[in-house]
């Protein structure tokens, strides 16, 4: 019978690894959020979806295991 405490170690982590993050832009213009519509902190350029930081931290609360 396994314990609490071997439960905790084989599941450190229920959320996947995320993925990497472009870098930062040093000037504009910069991506509106897909979500607001908000200025982000990323290129215009950058590909894929860019999040401003209110929606990020939302998404990552959204995402992060419960319980």
């Amino acid at each position: 019978m396994s314990t609490l405490e071997d439960m905790s170690e084989s599941t450190s982590s229920c959320a996947p690894e995320p993925g990497p993050r472009p870098e930062p832009a040093a000037e504009g213009p910069f991506a509106a959020c897909v979500l607001c519509q908000e200025p982000t902190e990323y290129a215009e350029s950058t590909k894929g979806i860019t999040l401003c930081p209110v929606c990020e931290w939302r998404e990552a609360e959204r995402t992060a295991c419960s319980g």
